[in-house]
């Protein structure tokens, strides 16, 4: 008999708890603080930060730093609000530290 395999997810790398779904990868071309960072539609398990301006790689962003709901580890960012119109489409979308997520399910 197959042994059944849930969906293939990325979970925090310090506790494993689950933080997104490799579905819901946008791209893998995204810097991080620290580095390689994918672009998620959707994140779970989270807990939100403060919204602050920054400026980053492509322009002058509002962002809420996201953190693991469990270690509280901060895991990336959401993008709250975008001012370049060229980087809108980044709104509402999470950026996870590639350093900071291990693979699950794989």
């Amino acid at each position: 008999m197959d042994e059944l395999v849930g969906p293939r997810l990325y979970s925090c790398y310090k506790c494993r708890n689950q933080v997104s779904l490799h579905d819901d990868i946008i791209s893998k071309a995204f810097q991080g603080r620290k580095g390689r960072a994918f672009l998620f539609s959707h994140a779970m398990n989270i807990v939100l930060g403060a919204k602050e301006d920054r400026h980053l790689m492509t322009g002058l962003h509002t962002v809420a730093d996201i953190y693991c709901g469990d270690c509280h580890e901060v895991l990336g960012w959401k993008y709250e609000r975008a001012y370049v119109a060229s980087q809108k489409y980044k709104e509402g979308k999470f950026i996870l530290e590639k350093s900071k997520i291990v693979k699950e399910n794989w």
